[in-house]
């Protein structure tokens, strides 16, 4: 049996070949020999930035053999085991061989193989020589096959032994001047277009697409790295991430990206809209997703065992903002807690085995290399100058731009506040350019992101502006992306008194509720969800009318993750008292119920379900508690939130069992007290 060889899970520059087993048939040897040839032939009609001349003449010898083991299939040869030894090694040849030219000619992979000219070099010669190896010691003798095949095949022998097969002098030229680039990008020197532009010439990058491509074939490899525990690589990695992302934004800034939007809407959309991510909510400290988050002083989040040590081992500043703490408390961030763990639930990934996941954000949170850093500055200090002075083209590319770098690199966020992106960008919220204003929200919510990006924000007016793109956004796209931006800017306290105080705010995000997509209402309900933890914007949320939207969306949606967070802000405004005799109706109450019951809720769900009824009987007394009595499936329902949920809902439950408990146990004494008289009065007579 001959293992698959066309393997598209394996590594770039890794070769995995296997030798066939050795009961395989010569047949089916020989059938796999002409199809791994007739593979590597195909790729003469590739593209191939590197290894031109190499990859070239080791296609042409490959094809001539091809030639030999389709005359031995037609002729229907026997081949003795001398030949079927000779084939299993050149079958083993040959998958590496199809293995380098994959890797010559994989998208986004061209200046990586670039700067790897010297082993891949290495590689075609050595591949090539085990093929003569295998020639060598071929019986051609004992196969009748023609005397022109022969002598090809001869030929092919002879000139694999002579081959010199060696970097290509125009390979080794690009690379020293990648080099060289890099070098001045290290000394804070910014490189000349000139040479930058005779590289990307050499590997064919004409493009924006093309740049993009390879940034992104490069971010892959460097987090599989890191997956890998192997970090020798990830300097270069990092240099030349920083080096194309330079390129794509300087060098072409007036190509076109329309393309990119219009191939990807789908993915794009959902990146717009499903601006929260897992990614987002890691400890400043650990970089692992938080499973616990408190507040510091500074209000600055972090897991609870990470600050522990933190503070234990002496240090009194605030890890992320350096400033000193004024008392070493830890308060529970019980929204950011319930928030993560409901992303968790939609992401199908498991609280308990998250730190073992990819740590793709704990690379950013420096650069990789000082190439990276000086390469990733000049470029934003130039896109903030085109967002100040460009035209309309050059603000909206620039635009995207910082939306593109601040997506998922902590480093790149700082830069980009640093070199003044955040004014222009809220000044473009104000454009009517669609699409303009569309970038702007988007780069801004990735730039609330950090610390120093929301003081920016809010110190620049950006609040108010936010809030006029959340209500009257050009695009619905717009407003759902001003939504995240809002939850963002809420995790600061402060900032939740201010954007609660700006009277558009909360009924334009309670309008999106109703409007907008399931992507779109989520980031509504999560922005006030976190409002609410400043106790005065309950009264505004809920004179704002989204008691009866919520209560709708429960009764209408399928989707069980945006039935969890509105039942999470449902629980939040059932808890005060003045708040909770709006949801004290049996219909409400029934679909909570049903809510509880159904299977498909996640535990997340049904504990915010117990948290409402909880709060109902204890805010609006004997009435809903009456009405939970009367059904007896509710019951077995809380029994199972004791052995099924989580600690905190087992507790919520047990409470409202003995809420229950205690209701029929007083009505029944209320019985025996009213009936006692005439029962005994009863026995008298008889």
């Amino acid at each position: 049996m001959i293992q698959r060889f066309d393997r598209s899970d394996r590594r770039i520059l890794k070769y995995p070949a296997v030798h066939p087993c050795e009961g395989i048939t010569p047949a089916t040897l020989l059938g796999s020999l002409i199809t791994l040839s007739q593979t590597i032939c195909n790729h003469h009609s590739k593209p191939l930035a590197t290894q031109r001349k190499n990859a070239r003449e080791t296609i042409r010898q490959i094809g001539i053999l091809l030639l030999f083991f389709q005359e031995i299939r037609d002729l229907g040869l026997n081949l003795p085991s001398s030949i079927v030894l000779c084939f299993s090694e050149l079958h083993f040849s040959f998958q590496k061989i199809q293995f380098l030219l994959e890797d010559c000619t994989r998208e986004g992979a061209r200046v990586w193989m670039l700067m790897k000219a010297h082993m891949v070099a290495t590689q075609f010669r050595v591949s090539i020589r085990s093929v003569a190896t295998a020639l060598d010691v071929l019986p051609l003798g004992l196969l009748d096959v023609s005397h022109e095949v022969r002598e090809l095949v001869e030929m092919v022998a002879n000139q694999a032994r002579k081959a010199k097969l060696e970097l290509d002098p125009d390979d080794e030229s690009a690379m020293n001047s990648v080099i060289l680039i890099m070098n001045q990008f290290e000394n804070t020197f910014e490189p000349s277009p000139s040479v930058i532009k005779q590289v990307l010439d050499h590997l064919d990058i004409k493009s924006w697409i093309d740049c993009q491509n390879e940034i992104r074939f490069l971010d892959e490899e460097m987090g599989l790295e890191c997956v890998d525990g192997n970090e020798r690589e990830i300097p270069l990695l990092s240099s030349l991430i920083g080096f194309m992302s330079y390129c794509r934004g300087v060098l072409f800034e007036d190509s076109d990206i329309g393309n990119i939007d219009d191939k990807s809407e789908g993915r794009r959309s959902t990146e717009m809209l499903n601006c929260l991510n897992l990614e987002d909510f890691r400890c400043p400290i650990s970089l692992e997703l938080m499973t616990d988050p408190v507040t510091v002083s500074t209000g600055q989040t972090y897991d609870r065992v990470s600050i522990q040590k933190w503070l234990k081992a002496g240090n009194l500043l605030c890890p992320k903002t350096g400033e000193v703490l004024a008392t070493t408390e830890l308060v529970p961030n019980s929204a950011l807690r319930k928030l993560i763990h409901q992303l968790c639930a939609d992401h199908g990934v498991s609280m308990a085995k998250s730190k073992s996941k990819n740590r793709d954000i704990s690379r950013t949170i420096i650069p990789g290399s000082p190439v990276a850093a000086e390469a990733i500055r000049f470029l934003c200090i130039f896109l903030a100058g085109r967002l100040h002075y460009g035209t309309d083209d050059q603000r909206y590319k620039a635009a995207y731009e910082v939306r593109i770098l601040g997506k998922s690199n902590i480093f790149n966020r700082s830069c980009l506040i640093e070199s003044g992106t955040i004014p222009p960008l809220l000044t473009l919220l104000t454009s009517m350019n669609p699409s303009l204003q569309e970038n702007a929200i988007a780069a801004l919510l990735k730039l609330s992101k950090h610390p120093n990006g929301q003081k920016i924000v809010v110190h620049n007016g950006g609040l108010s502006i936010i809030v006029t793109v959340l209500k009257d956004g050009l695009k619905l796209e717009a407003r759902q992306i001003a939504a995240a931006t809002i939850f963002y800017l809420s995790s600061v306290y402060k900032y939740r008194i201010l954007i609660g105080r700006i009277p558009e705010a909360i009924p334009a995000l309670v309008e999106l509720i109703k409007d907008g997509t399931s992507y779109g209402k989520k980031n509504a309900l999560v922005a006030i969800f976190a409002l609410l933890l400043y106790p005065r914007n309950h009264q505004i949320v809920h004179a704002a009318g989204i008691v009866p939207i919520l209560v709708d969306l429960l009764a209408s949606s399928h989707e069980t993750d945006l039935i969890a967070d509105a039942l999470a802000v449902l629980a939040t405004l059932a808890d005060r008292v003045d708040e909770s005799t709006s949801l004290q109706n049996a219909s409400f109450l029934a679909l909570v119920i049903r809510i509880l019951q159904s299977s498909s809720m996640s535990r997340g769900g049904k504990e915010y379900c117990v948290s409402i009824l909880l709060s109902l009987c204890n805010n609006c007394g004997k009435d809903v508690v009456a009405f939970l009595a009367k059904d007896s499936s509710f019951m077995a329902s809380l029994y199972s939130m004791l052995t099924d949920g989580t600690a905190h809902a087992s507790k919520k439950a047990r409470s409202l069992i003995r809420i229950i408990h205690k209701f029929h146990e007083t009505s029944s004494s209320h019985m025996l007290t009213k009936e006692g008289p005439n029962f005994h009065e009863h026995r008298v007579r008889l």
